[in-house]
């Protein structure tokens, strides 16, 4: 097996009490203190995440942008600079290869953040349908770190660090480039728990120092375990999850992140078919559908539980935790199309054990809802 890689801090969450794990090929922070309490801090006012296990490539030269519509399924051209878009890489059959931040850093540069574990293979894959376009391909996970700053305090944490930017007119799935410490910051308003927050990224030597800043403004060191029972709440699809080289972005509910009517991407041609089928029943049933459950009682369903319906298996859960914000059983889950409507009843084989579910609409959480 591989040496797991590390972080810039992983011996600064060391020193901070950080429970490691290795995770998609990095040894990680799970938790610092106690999930529960984690999760509650984003929700109330802010968390610190180290996602430097993320892939940061850079995308730049005279194709760039051709070469980012061969590539990208929203719409790249449409972007403008600073604009920040979510879409998948897809293979010719639509299926996932990864679910990717695209950020236009000028007219001929792009910025892509890619899941932690596919990151070589979507270098890999980026160079074999470059072809002779005048482009360069630029791998800066080893040499920069990202922090997340997560929370309704998050811009009060955040702004006083890069006073030369006015994140508060920052809007969502935005970014902007500052300083910090004299080096190049590209800060996004952006994250994946559910709430406002900032993404910042800066060169791998000042990380300990923002780091350090961050945890002086009083805001909650949070490990892995803290970001998966968020997102989960937030309804938000993980890689080798929820999404996989199996599953499409039309059955996994994330259409509107395709454009096959702007672009001329990988897969394009399979998304048309894919939409075209979505609308007839009968062509569809076989496909699986992401939908939420909701879960009688406090036991947690698991990724693998069997989900039923009137005893005949009709799905599988990718996701699944007794929240701590809602206090409430929750899960995604991969179900026929047939049993996916809201309302329907189900149950899940929870380790031998048959739990009443029933499906309801994602997300589960929308920011501001009341504590369960």
């Amino acid at each position: 097996m591989s040496e797991l890689l590390e972080t810039t801090l992983a011996g600064w969450h060391r020193q901070h009490g950080a429970r490691m794990v290795p995770f998609a090929g990095w040894m990680m922070p799970v938790q610092y203190s106690s999930i529960l309490e984690e999760h509650r801090a984003v929700r109330e006012a802010a968390g610190l995440f180290d996602i430097a296990h993320m892939g940061r490539l850079t995308i730049s030269g005279a194709d760039a942008e051709w070469l980012m519509d061969r590539l990208f399924s929203n719409d790249p051209r449409g972007l403008k600079t600073g604009q920040v878009r979510y879409g998948f890489l897809l293979n010719e059959q639509a299926g996932i290869l990864d679910d990717v931040l695209v950020t236009r850093l000028s007219t001929t540069t792009f910025q892509m953040v890619v899941n932690a574990g596919n990151r070589l293979r979507i270098l890999e894959w980026i160079a074999r349908h470059r072809g002779d376009l005048d482009s360069n391909i630029v791998d800066d996970t080893l040499t920069t770190a990202m922090l997340a700053v997560q929370g309704p305090k998050a811009f009060a944490v955040v702004q006083p660090l890069f006073p030369g930017a006015d994140l508060g007119s920052l809007r969502p799935f935005f970014a902007v480039e500052s300083r910090f410490l004299g080096e190049r910051a590209i800060i996004s308003r952006t994250g994946y728990t559910g709430e406002d927050g900032f993404e910042l990224t800066v060169p791998a030597a000042c990380a300990v120092s923002l780091a350090d800043a961050l945890v002086n403004t009083g805001v909650r060191l949070c490990g892995l375990g803290a970001r998966d029972t968020l997102r989960l709440e937030a309804g938000l699809p993980l890689y080798g999850h929820e999404l996989s080289e199996q599953t499409d972005p039309i059955s996994v509910g994330l259409g509107w992140a395709v454009k096959p009517e702007k672009g001329s991407f990988i897969g394009r041609e399979a998304i048309i078919s894919l939409r075209a089928q979505s609308t007839a029943v009968s062509a569809a049933a076989a496909r699986p559908v992401r939908v939420g459950l909701l879960l009688e009682g406090r036991r947690a369903a698991r990724e693998g539980s069997t989900v039923l319906q009137e005893n005949t298996a009709i799905g599988t859960v990718t996701s699944g935790s007794f929240t701590p914000w809602l206090q409430r059983s929750l899960a995604m889950a991969r179900v026929s199309r047939a049993a996916a409507a809201i309302g329907t009843r189900l149950q899940v084989d929870v380790r031998g054990v048959t739990i009443p579910a029933t499906v309801v609409g994602l997300p589960f959480y929308k920011r501001g809802d009341p504590p369960g």
